[in-house]
């Protein structure tokens, strides 16, 4: 088994409050397991690459995931609290991206599973669904010192199973608008005295978030998309002393956003403003303040942002808001723009670390499995940093000059560091040292710390 740096140790050391001493013990195997093996993410590989393979007790490290107690919840609590530590600077806003995505998973034992919206076979098929497990994943979005573009780090993952699914195991249906509600209280709850702002997408301008986040103290500042159609009004006006009644909560209904986009007299403005992919786009922009009403609901006070380009045919006019009003126009287009670093953690997620290579069928052991494999990639990204607090290593040849670190070049800088050859110079009574050519230990160390 590999001995980590001092940094790492530190590190991980701040989350043995969450599990008692033996099964924090065997935790630390499996997450370096995790860490080194390559292709599918099981406890069986896991124990194979920290050289428990032979360990005839090997039924215990399963028991991690399917049996011991341990508190997830301390373990995001605390991983939130590294990541704001090391990577949000003192006084800064605490950005939080939110989304779904899913596991396909199959299997009669697996009770979590239903069909559901896959996003991944949207632009291939006519009927986007798979048979899997949903999960909304609750992000921070952070700027590295060795990336030019923000990371959105996991620290809080649940999962949301469907209507069916929930009626199938006779429990109360949550939708993913609830446990996102669930999500967010707790963070301002564990971070009481910061700036939120919480990113979402169309799923989750719902107006109970809208009020929670209102509500909230301090408020959190909730920035989704806006339907073309929303009911607009604007703010009631001074209600005549001679009119009796209860005062009324809306003004005068506003054109809808659809008709401003038709609407020849409309006064655009034009900016370039930061867009998907890291680049920029030229746009023109209306803004505005207005009530939001949906039956059922008080009217919010929201501020609105309406787009479109005229230049590119393909793009539509699309509105976002944020549930503060005071803040700019430019600025809530650019942290919504943010939440596509989230869709970039779900593939690395895949592409590295065998998300949906999971094989655990029990409730306790999939509840706890995924999130801890986004917990990891968050982990992955600490330590990266604390190995390499101003430039990350980066796989680099003669014909390909790569100028931007990604997730793979900070899995392979950890590997590297667990497998530092002071870690294995002094082998054990028996074993026989074997010397390797220089060029072929390179090549055997690069394969294995970039293998996904």
């Amino acid at each position: 088994m590999p001995t980590p740096s001092p940094e790492i140790i530190l590190l991980l050391a701040s989350f043995s409050s969450a599990f008692t001493q033996p099964t924090f013990r065997k935790a630390l195997v499996l997450l370096y397991g995790t860490i080194l093996a390559p292709g599918r993410r099981t406890v069986c590989a896991a124990l194979r690459m920290t050289g428990h393979g032979d360990d005839p007790h090997f039924s215990k490290y399963h028991r991690v995931l399917n049996h011991d107690s341990w508190s997830p919840w301390i373990i995001s609590r605390q991983l939130l609290s590294l990541v704001v530590a090391h990577l949000v600077p003192l006084g800064a806003s605490l950005v939080l991206l939110v989304d779904d995505t899913l596991e396909r998973r199959q299997g009669p034992k697996i009770k979590l599973k239903g069909w559901c919206h896959d996003a991944l076979l949207a632009a291939t098929a006519k009927v986007a669904v798979s048979l899997g497990v949903r999960w909304v994943c609750l992000a921070v979005l952070v700027a590295l010192p060795w990336s030019r573009r923000p990371w959105a780090l996991p620290v809080m993952v649940v999962p949301a199973p469907t209507v069916k699914n929930s009626q199938a195991r006779g429990r109360r249906h949550r939708t993913m608008v609830d446990r996102a509600m669930m999500m967010i209280r707790r963070v301002r709850r564990w971070q009481p005295d910061r700036e939120i702002i919480l990113v979402g997408d169309s799923a989750y301008a719902a107006m109970k978030m809208v009020r929670l986040c209102q509500d909230l103290r301090p408020a959190v500042k909730l920035v989704s998309r806006l339907p073309l159609d929303a009911a607009l009004h604007d703010a009631p006006g001074p209600q005549p002393q001679s009119k009796r009644g209860p005062k009324p909560k809306k003004g005068a209904r506003q054109p809808t956003l659809a008709d401003r986009v038709i609407d020849p007299e409309t006064c655009w403005q034009q900016a370039e403003v930061p867009w998907y992919g890291g680049d920029t786009k030229r746009v023109d922009f209306i803004s505005g303040t207005s009530l939001w009403y949906r039956a059922g609901f008080n009217p919010a006070p929201i501020r609105w942002v309406l787009l479109r380009c005229p230049e590119d045919p393909s793009f539509k006019p699309k509105a976002c808001f944020c549930s503060d009003p005071d803040v700019s126009a430019l600025q809530i287009v650019a942290w919504y723009v943010g939440r596509w670093n989230l869709e970039v953690t779900f593939e690395e997620l895949r592409a590295q670390l065998g998300f949906e290579t999971q094989r655990g069928w029990s409730d306790r052991t999939i509840e706890r499995t995924t999130p801890c494999l986004f917990g990891i990639f968050t982990m992955l990204a600490l330590i990266a940093t604390l190995l390499h607090p101003t430039t990350l290593p980066t796989r680099r040849a003669a014909w390909y000059a790569k100028t931007e670190p990604t997730f793979s070049d900070a899995l392979a800088a950890v590997r590297r560091n667990l497998w530092g050859l002071s870690n294995y110079v002094k082998p054990a009574h028996g074993q026989a040292v074997v010397q390797f050519p220089a060029t072929l230990l390179d090549a055997l160390v690069e394969s294995a710390a970039y293998a996904a």
